[in-house]
């Protein structure tokens, strides 16, 4: 038996870059967590390049940074989120929620459609 289960994928574009999605507001959530670029991308199976350049690709689209790194010293870099971060992970969070609610009947009707 397969479980059904049905999963927004907004993505919010700059020109061509993708400037937010489900990967980049994970890996946000996953820096919060973790406060370390390195430590977040592990939790979630990529590589630090990876990481940094989505990390990056994000900040590039956006007025003020989601994203603020320090560097080693002492006690070592980390990086965490800005207000702007947090702000945007809340925002798509909340995005998510909403328009599943919205769509709780259709979605019903395409799983009604599925093998159980």
């Amino acid at each position: 038996m397969h479980t059904q289960r049905f999963k927004f994928r907004a993505r919010l574009t700059v020109g061509d870059a993708i400037a937010l999605g489900p990967g980049k507001v994970a890996l946000l959530e996953a820096l919060q967590q973790y406060g370390s670029i390195s430590a977040a991308a592990q939790s979630l199976g990529m590589s630090y390049r990876r990481a940094w350049l989505l990390i990056d690709e994000l900040n590039r689209c956006l007025r003020e940074p989601a994203v603020q790194s320090a560097t080693g010293g002492s006690k070592g870099g980390g990086s965490q989120l800005t207000p702007t971060g947090l702000a945007i992970v809340a925002l798509y969070r909340r995005i998510e929620a909403t328009a599943e609610q919205a769509c709780t009947d259709d979605i019903a009707a395409l799983k009604a459609f599925m093998q159980s």
